[in-house]
């Protein structure tokens, strides 16, 4: 019995092509995230475990966030973190009247992907997490129940940051 099933020459070439691509490119980012990895052990290894310690984050996200975020320290308010981060949307004001929302692509784009991965990893094997968005959703909707888990874990990211403090789930899930 053949291994692949398909008898057109030029299509098994195009499938066993892609399949030593796919090998080489699993090794060639391999190779990189080690890279990434060692290198943010050495600039900045408090803060790379200090993320790593909340729930669903891992290596890959907590180096983005690292190096997206930098230094926490430029950002003096964590409403500016969180504009920074594209958890919130800017309000379009003049002479104290709302006129909506603007400006959807200020921020760091790569930041808000993080946090919301970030959010839906944690609700991954996390009860009160799942039943935290569960009461949001039903109140808000799924989607805007996931933008706020998300904003919360920005909130959280700042202060543990600035504080040098481990994440603790239960006080996150108290506030």
């Amino acid at each position: 019995m053949d291994c692949c099933p398909v008898r057109d020459p030029c299509v098994r070439q195009s499938i066993q092509t892609d399949l030593k691509l796919i090998d080489y490119l699993h090794h060639l980012i391999t190779h990189l995230e080690r890279f990434l990895l060692d290198t943010a052990r050495v600039h900045n290894p408090h803060a790379l475990h200090l993320l790593q310690t909340i729930p669903g984050i891992g290596r890959t996200l907590s180096l983005v966030m690292l190096y997206e975020i930098h230094d926490i320290n430029r950002f003096d308010r964590v409403q500016e973190f969180a504009f920074y981060a594209r958890l919130v949307k800017c309000a379009k004001e003049s002479a104290g009247k709302r006129y909506g929302c603007s400006g959807k692509k200020i921020g760091n784009r790569h930041l808000k992907w993080a946090f919301l991965e970030a959010a839906v990893m944690f609700l991954r094997g996390n009860p009160k997490g799942q039943s935290y968005k569960r009461r949001l959703a039903s109140k808000y909707g799924k989607s805007k129940a996931l933008s706020i888990l998300a904003h919360r874990l920005g909130r959280a990211v700042y202060y543990m940051l600035k504080r040098n403090q481990a994440f603790e789930v239960k006080r996150f899930m108290a506030a």
